[in-house]
């Protein structure tokens, strides 16, 4: 069960009420002449900025050498900053080591699972084990902590930043002592690991500790338990520095709240932020869009899951785009429309603080080519102006802040368990991708107009009416009995294929597949029968399978076939089944059907539990609904998913940001291409 994470918020707002949203970005005063800070703080005024994080990357400018301390121009930006009414949310500056740290000490340096060095030059070049690393780490954090843990300006803690971004999986000697003694308190004794391990598979058997490494670069396939939990080990490696930085912040300045910014966006699934939830304050996200058809779809499903990990509160959003990035293959800029409307939705689904990378675009340095608030162009720009309508908009919706997020009545479980062991090597697959399957599922209920939640597994499913667990690989006993208590008491369960395959610690559920969800599903698979690159095979209800499919035979004879495989090797087998469980169901998808395809199945298993549509019929697919909440009102977020006007009919409540959306004489709203009305409203009894 995962943690509640505490609810702290951000201290001493520059205004004093502590409710306003913030907003504001990245600053790094230290990469301009002391005259530019002067322009900086005057046009932050302009746009609304009431929050930076300062002094991310500031290590070598704090401490230029071991002994040698500069605050003197982190005391001016400060105070100034705090003049102008911008808070500061204040980075332990560790994210990278100075030079002299990594000249002195070439051993706090990462190595690659082959053996190579990542020297400096980047950022993050230092281990998450290292023992010297995190003595100076510490150091730094110390000298911070006294120096400005009272100062009115500080509102928050950023420890590090974006750990794990770059150095999440380190295989130096550093990292195999502390592998050895985290897999000791896991499993205790060397037997119990070797059982686990499966060692007794190609000679593996471990007679000492000291013989286990990380899986470094092998002759064939490592251990696939050995690699899972390296990855447990790497998360929690992360995890243990960020705690270290946090306790001494805490020890030396108890009334700060503490945060780090998890990169909750896209393919990033090194770090099971589930399990950082407890580590801080509140939490705060990083989020870049992801090009391509979803990309705005995958936008709201981080933005949503970094929601449930907050367990429905407030939440900060560290880092955005004003518009293009630097570090695609091609960065294309934002639309018109885009930054407003990209803010808003993190703003929907419980951000309380609307934050970009960066404030001042730099001139210098690897991401001089990334948009920032104010751009190379100056201040008279059409970025700018963006910045400054958008600064606008949210002094309009100040009302939303401290409202929580209003739970759906479907789920999308996201599990980081299954993520990591469905995309190991050796696999009947290597093109399965388990975050694309669950998008696929949440543009789906998009389309459909359905609103949903996307959390992560572990938490409480019986506040939903239908749960969507795709690819839910591992699947322990204790989570294949809630699933069955989930569907007993009236739950409909949808799950997908490649689905309760394996136990945690990734053994085979024996006696056919979908091992431990078989009972429950009322299916038997003899054998998986993935499909090649550009392969598809047709079902009868018109839609196309990829990937994956199953030859699947139905055990339970109160089992519905829903769809069946129409061509191919398995044409006439199930391809979608539904079994009756006690007052629910369990259902199974057997193949890839894409976005798309799953809207006709998906429609026909919300029928069955009782779920529809909150939005009218005639914006279903083009509006996206999310819901806050709180003190007996509801702010409604009507998201434009299209570039082109939509008219929402019949949306009673008062729309709080005028400039954005326009009233029609029938009562409803107009929405801009990619625009976004919010409307508050009486809370539904």
């Amino acid at each position: 069960m995962t943690r509640q994470p505490t609810s702290r918020w951000l201290r001493r707002p520059h205004d004093g009420s502590g409710t306003a949203l913030a907003y504001g970005a990245d600053y790094n005063p230290e990469q301009w002449p002391r005259e530019v800070w002067e322009e900086d703080v005057r046009l932050m005024r302009q746009a609304g900025v009431t929050i930076v994080s300062l002094a991310i990357f500031s290590w070598a400018r704090i401490q230029p050498d071991e002994d040698d301390w500069d605050f003197a121009w982190l005391d001016e930006a400060i105070d100034l900053l705090h003049a102008n009414g911008v808070a500061v949310n204040l980075a332990t500056a560790t994210a990278s080591p100075p030079p002299w740290l990594a000249a002195a000490h070439p051993q706090i340096l990462p190595v690659t699972r082959e053996g190579q060095t990542l020297w400096p030059g980047g950022r993050q070049h230092w281990r998450p084990t290292s023992p010297i690393f995190r003595r100076h780490a510490l150091r730094l954090v110390t000298a911070l902590a006294e120096r400005y843990g009272e100062h009115p300006a500080l509102a928050a803690w950023h420890v590090s930043n974006e750990l794990g971004c770059h150095n999440v999986y380190d295989y130096s000697d550093d990292a195999a002592r502390a592998f050895r003694v985290w897999l000791r308190e896991r499993y205790g004794t060397l037997a119990t690991l070797n059982h686990v391990w499966g060692t007794a598979f190609w000679s593996q058997h471990y007679s000492g500790w000291d013989q286990i490494l990380p899986p470094r670069l092998a002759a064939s396939y490592p251990n696939p338990t050995q690699q899972l939990d390296f990855k447990r080990f790497s998360s929690d490696a992360l995890r243990d520095h960020l705690r270290a930085e946090r306790e001494v912040l805490r020890r030396l300045t108890p009334q700060v709240p503490v945060t780090t910014n998890f990169m909750v966006m896209g393919e990033i699934k090194a770090m099971d932020y589930a399990s950082w939830a407890q580590d801080v304050d509140f939490i705060s996200n990083d989020h870049y869009v992801v090009p391509g058809p979803q990309s705005f779809d995958e936008l709201s499903f981080s933005a949503n899951l970094t929601g449930n990990i907050a367990s429905g509160r407030p939440w900060y959003l560290m880092e955005h785009s004003t518009s293009a990035v630097n570090w695609q293959p091609v960065n294309v800029p934002k639309g018109p429309g885009e930054l407003m409307r990209d803010s808003l939705t993190h703003l929907a689904h419980g951000a309380d603080a609307i934050c970009f990378f960066q404030w001042r675009q730099s001139a210098a340095g690897a991401e001089k080519y990334h948009s920032a608030m104010l751009p190379h162009a100056g201040a008279d720009s059409e970025v700018f102006r963006s910045v400054v309508d958008l600064g606008r908009t949210l002094e309009d919706l100040a009302a939303v802040a401290g409202t929580v997020r209003k739970p759906a009545k479907v789920a999308v479980l996201f599990d980081w368990q299954s993520w990591w062991a469905s995309e190991q090597d050796s696999h009947p697959s290597s093109l399965l991708r388990y975050r694309l399957e669950a998008l696929d599922w949440y543009s789906a209920l998009l389309a459909l107009g359905v609103r949903a939640d996307v959390v992560p597994v572990g938490g409480e499913l019986d506040r939903y009416d239908l749960v969507v667990a795709p690819i839910l690989h591992v699947v322990p006993a204790e989570l294949a009995d809630a699933l069955t208590a989930y569907a007993e008491g009236g739950g409909h369960l949808v799950t997908t294929y490649f689905s309760g395959i394996v136990d945690e610690h990734d053994h085979a559920w024996l006696g056919g597949y979908p091992g431990a969800l078989r009972e429950l599903l009322g299916i038997r698979i003899e054998e998986f029968a993935p499909l090649f690159a550009g392969q598809s095979v047709e079902l009868d209800n018109g839609t196309t399978g990829t990937v994956w499919t199953d030859r699947v035979d139905v055990i339970d004879p109160s089992v519905k076939v829903l769809v069946s495989y129409a061509a191919g090797e398995q044409a006439g087998r199930p391809a979608v089944t539904r079994r009756p469980v006690g007052a629910g169901s369990a259902a199974y998808i057997s193949t890839r059907l894409g976005a798309a395809g799953l809207e006709p199945v998906l429609l026909e298993l919300l029928t069955a539990a009782g779920v529809a549509p909150e939005l009218p019929p005639a914006v279903a697919g083009q509006v996206e609904l999310a819901v806050r909440t709180g003190e007996g009102q509801e702010f409604w977020f009507l998201i434009n998913r299209t570039a082109e006007q939509v008219e929402v009919p019949d949306v009673p409540g008062e729309v709080l940001n005028r400039r954005s959306a326009a009233e029609t004489a029938g009562g409803g709203l107009l929405l801009q291409p990619r625009g976004v009305a919010v409307v508050r409203r009486p809370a539904e009894t």
